[in-house]
């Protein structure tokens, strides 16, 4: 028997919640993506239980119990518990009665496997008990380890049910898949024809998607098989990934680490913050991105003006689009040039200047300043005649 092992699943918060719902005569079954990252030896995040018992007798042995409940989606069977601050997502077991692609309608069930059913890959269908003890009602096991990312069932009808799965299942490969396996031919199938569903869905849980799946190691293969089944042309209008795969490689190369608005800055396309509805802080990163991509400042000088940071991405995405290795050299000077402090400033200028005119007058000092390779002082900045004086 397949069991699951961690700190989590033996911390006395957790054991408490379970022997809370066990106590009073019900299943507590963890269940979801706690289950498949323990089986695959990666850390676990949010703890999601399934249990036989309605909501309201969750919430009813929470009270007798003293653990604070939350009716956090009480309508479709979900209620937090909070035990030593630790948040458990408790969710009766349930069937879909009515989907419209969007959200379902739900009666509650008796039944794990029916509760199963309803749910989106196999791999995200398994259980364990409060002991680790694994059940698989749908086969699971096998597709997580082979990395199969494989639809419950029938994957149209499992679309159908709610088109962010078509997001979801391009993730899913990107994270826990096998890139050289390949993806499911019937699921790709049912996705190039349902495609058009995702314009039904707001563009918060598209962006929220997308933007999970762009930070994955390598999402060069799910982001192609995008593209190839038409989905890339609904979600990023524009959008081309010719130069994703090489960014990736060269990232490895670098050691940098991943980063969802590096790669959305290459795969380019319309109205990128309004068809993933970005944050104001992700607006402006993706903006200082595709500005740098295509400066035609030298590296040291992307390093002075930018910071190592930004300069170091906009190199990663020259090299990319050139199809050329890294060049050390340049990252090298990148770091001097953000080491770098312009010697002048406001006040080292003539009364003479005011309003806009020093504004400009720092910009022309700061171009040659980089233009000397950093070697001019303060005293032969100041020396240099005003152009338009």
């Amino acid at each position: 028997m397949t069991k699951l092992a961690g700190d989590w699943l033996d911390r006395p918060a957790t054991q408490g919640i379970c022997a809370l719902l066990e106590g009073g005569g019900h299943k507590a079954l963890f269940v979801g993506g706690c289950v498949r990252d323990a089986l695959l030896g990666r850390p676990v995040g949010d703890i999601d239980i399934a249990t036989d018992a309605r909501p309201e007798r969750v919430m009813a042995l929470a009270e007798v119990a003293g653990v604070k409940a939350v009716p956090t989606g009480i309508g479709h069977g979900t209620v937090t518990l909070v035990s030593d601050g630790v948040p458990h997502e408790v969710t009766t077991f349930r069937r879909d009665v009515e989907t419209d692609g969007r959200r379902a309608v739900v009666a509650f069930s008796d039944d794990v496997a029916e509760d199963a059913r309803r749910r989106d890959f196999t791999m995200n269908a398994l259980y364990a008990d409060a002991r680790g003890a694994v059940t698989d009602p749908l086969g699971g096991m096998a597709d997580l380890r082979a990395r199969r990312v494989r639809f419950i069932e029938d994957p149209e009808t499992r679309i159908r049910e709610d088109y962010l799965r078509i997001l979801r299942f391009f993730r899913f490969h990107a994270w826990y898949g096998d890139a050289d396996a390949g993806m499911d031919a019937e699921a790709l199938a049912a996705i190039a024809a349902l495609s058009p569903g995702l314009e039904t869905l707001s563009r918060e849980r598209i962006g929220h998607e997308m933007r999970r799946l762009l930070a994955a190691p390598d999402p060069a293969p799910s982001i192609a098989a995008m593209r190839q089944a038409g989905v890339l042309a609904v979600v990023l209008p524009g959008a081309e990934d010719t130069f994703l795969a090489p960014l990736v490689h060269l990232e490895g190369e670098t050691g940098t680490a991943p980063d969802a608005m590096r790669r959305l800055a290459i795969l380019g396309g319309e109205d990128l913050p309004g068809a993933l509805r970005l944050s104001k802080a992700d607006q402006r990163r993706l903006e200082a991105l595709r500005s740098v991509m295509t400066s035609a400042d030298t590296p040291a000088a992307l390093g002075f003006r930018h910071g190592a940071g930004l300069a170091r991405d906009a190199l990663l995405m020259r090299w990319a689009m050139a199809g050329q290795a890294p060049v050390p050299e340049q990252l090298s000077e990148v770091e001097a040039g953000a080491a770098q402090v312009l010697p002048v400033s406001a006040r080292d200028l003539p009364d003479s200047y005011q309003g806009a005119e020093i504004g400009r007058r720092l910009n022309q000092l700061e171009a040659a300043f980089v233009a000397s390779g950093f070697t001019l002082d303060r005293a032969a900045l100041l020396a240099l005649p005003d152009p338009r004086s």
